[in-house]
C-alpha cells in the first residue's frame, strides 16, 4: 500500500530563452558555487539527454535523474523528483531548449510544463549578445505567455561590460519587475565546455573536468547573487507524493548475471535502466569494450549508447572481444543494444577516409555523416516476431545518431515500423537475430518496463539452458527471428 508523504524541496528550474542561452554553463556554475559555499545540492535534467547529466553529476557529486514527460508519464516524473530531491539543500533542474519549446504549438513536454508540474520557480538565462533593452521585451513576453510559469529571476549571459549589464538589468527590472540575479561576462565557451557533434564531451573524456567545474563555480559566485537564488529556491511549496512504490525483486527468477559495456566508448545508460534489471534479480557486471579481452560468465549483455565512432580504432583493435560477443550471440546469449550498441554489432563503420571492422553480427555497413540522421523523440511499433516485445507494442524513445547504413545484407530483419523519428532505414528499425535486439531507439525503463522484464526472462532461460547442457552455451526458448 502506498503512503502519502510531504517534504520541503528547495528547487529551481534553470531555463533559457533558447537552446544556446548558456543554461548548462550556468547550471554547473550554480551547483559548483553553492557547494563551494557549503550548500548541499542535487541536480536533475529535463529531457532525454545523457551528456548534460554526466556533467551535472560531476558538479553536484550525486547521481542525476532525467525528467522527461514524453518518455515517462507525468505522475512517475513527479514521483521521481519528489523522492530523489533533497530537503536540506538546493535542487537544480536544468531545462532544455527554450522555456516554452515542446513537441507542438502548445508546448507539450516543454521546460515550462515541467516547472509547473513540479511547482518550481524558474530562473531564466538570457544570452544578451548584441542586445540591450530588447531583452526586457523578451522577458516580458515570456512572462506574459504563461503566468502560471513562475519566472522568479533572470541571469544575463555573455555580457559585454558594466555599461552593457546596467542597461539590460535596468530595462528588465523596470519593465517586468523581475529581478536580475546576475550577469555572466562573455567568455569562450569552447574553453569552458568543450563540445563535439552530440554537444558536450563527457567528463570522463576531459582530463581536467574537476578544475573546469571549480572554475565555473567561481565564475558564477563572482557574478551571480547566490543568496538570492537560495531564497527563491526555498520559497517553493512543499511536495506531496507517494512515499512507497517500485517493483520488488522477483523471488521466482534465479540469480542471473547481466554484463554491460561501461567505458568511455559506451556511457549512455539511464540509472533507472540499470536499476530495473537489479530490481528483477540481476547482478550487473561492467565490461570494458576497449580493454577487456573476453566476456565474463554472463547470462545476457546490455550495450548502451555512447561514442563508438570516436573510439572505432580501439574497438576494432580489440578483435578478440568482438569475436567473443559475436560467437556468444550466435550461441544464444541474449544481447540488447541501443544506438552505439547497434553500431558495435554491425559489420563495419566508416568515419571520414577510414573504415573499421565491427563485430559483424549483423551484415550491415555504416558510415558517419556530418549531420544528424536521427534527432529527437521517436515512436515505433513492433510488427514482427522477436524475442523482446509482442506484436503491436508501441515504443516511445529518442534518437540522436550521425550514422546511417550504406549497405544492408539481404538477411537482415527489422521488426519495427517508425511512425515518428528516423529509425534505421526506410521507415524501419529494430534489428533482431536469435536473442539479439539492436535499435537506434533509446528507451527509459520507467516508461517501458517491458524491455528489462524481457531481458531478464531471456537471461534466465539462457542460464537454465547452460545448466542443462553442462555449462555450455544456452539457447533461449523464445522464438528466434
Amino acid at each position: 500500500m502506498s503512503l502519502m508523504a510531504s517534504k520541503s524541496c528547495p528547487r529551481l528550474v534553470i531555463a533559457g530563452t533558447s537552446g544556446d542561452s548558456g543554461k548548462t554553463l550556468v547550471s554547473l556554475g550554480i551547483l559548483a558555487g553553492l557547494r563551494q559555499h557549503g550548500y548541499k545540492v542535487a541536480a536533475f535534467k529535463k529531457g532525454p539527454d545523457y551528456i548534460d547529466p554526466a556533467w551535472l553529476n560531476a558538479a553536484s557529486g550525486k547521481s542525476v535523474r532525467n525528467l522527461d514527460t514524453f518518455l515517462v508519464d507525468r505522475e512517475k516524473v513527479y514521483r521521481t523528483f519528489a523522492r530523489r530531491a533533497i530537503e536540506n539543500g538546493i535542487n537544480i533542474i536544468e531545462g532544455n531548449r527554450g522555456l516554452y519549446d515542446g513537441l507542438d504549438t502548445h508546448g507539450s513536454h516543454s521546460t515550462a510544463e515541467l516547472a509547473k508540474l513540479l511547482n518550481s520557480p524558474i530562473v531564466l538565462v538570457c544570452n544578451v549578445t548584441k542586445s540591450t533593452r530588447t531583452v526586457a521585451g523578451v522577458v516580458l513576453g515570456m512572462r506574459e505567455m504563461d503566468r502560471k510559469a513562475n519566472i522568479a529571476g533572470v541571469i544575463l549571459n555573455k555580457v559585454g561590460g558594466k555599461r552593457h549589464k546596467d542597461i539590460v538589468k535596468d530595462s528588465i527590472e523596470s519593465i517586468t519587475k523581475i529581478p536580475v540575479l546576475g550577469a555572466i561576462p562573455r567568455v569562450k565557451n569552447e574553453k569552458l565546455l568543450p563540445s563535439r557533434h552530440l554537444g558536450l564531451i563527457t567528463p570522463a573524456e576531459y582530463p581536467d573536468f574537476a578544475d573546469l567545474i571549480e572554475g565555473l563555480g567561481k565564475l558564477v559566485s563572482d557574478n551571480v547573487d547566490l543568496a538570492a537564488l537560495v531564497n527563491i529556491a526555498e520559497s517553493a511549496a512543499k511536495l506531496e507524493y507517494e512515499a512507497e512504490g517500485g517493483r520488488e525483486k522477483s523471488g521466482s527468477v534465479p540469480a542471473i548475471k547481466i554484463g554491460y559495456f561501461s567505458d568511455t566508448a559506451f556511457t549512455f545508460y539511464y540509472p533507472e535502466n540499470l536499476e530495473s534489471l537489479q530490481e528483477l534479480g540481476a547482478e550487473l557486471l561492467p565490461i570494458s569494450s576497449l580493454a577487456d579481452r573476453e566476456l565474463p560468465d554472463i547470462d545476457a549483455l546490455y550495450i548502451g549508447g555512447g561514442f563508438p565512432e570516436t573510439h572505432a580504432e580501439r574497438l576494432a583493435g580489440n578483435r578478440i572481444l568482438m569475436d567473443a560477443v559475436k560467437k556468444a550471440a550466435l550461441d544464444g546469449l541474449p544481447v540488447y543494444a541501443e544506438c552505439g550498441g547497434l553500431i558495435y554489432l554491425c559489420s563495419s563503420l566508416t568515419t571520414g577516409e577510414s573504415n573499421y571492422p565491427m563485430a559483424g553480427l549483423f551484415d550491415v555497413d555504416l558510415k558517419m555523416n556530418s549531420s544528424p540522421q536521427g534527432h529527437g523523440y521517436s515512436i515505433m511499433t513492433v510488427d514482427r516476431d522477436n524475442p523482446y516485445y509482442p506484436k503491436g507494442a508501441q515504443l516511445k524513445g529518442h534518437e540522436f545518431h550521425y550514422t546511417s547504413p550504406i549497405r544492408v545484407g539481404r538477411n537482415v530483419n527489422t521488426v519495427m515500423s517508425v511512425s515518428r523519428g528516423s529509425g534505421f532505414e526506410g521507415g524501419r528499425d529494430g534489428l533482431a537475430l536469435k536473442a539479439v535486439w539492436a535499435s537506434y531507439l533509446h528507451l527509459h525503463a520507467s516508461g517501458e518496463q517491458g524491455w528489462s522484464e524481457a531481458l531478464v526472462k531471456l537471461a534466465s532461460e539462457y542460464k537454465t539452458g547452460k545448466s542443462k547442457s553442462g555449462g555450455g552455451a544456452g539457447v533461449s526458448s523464445r522464438k528466434a527471428v
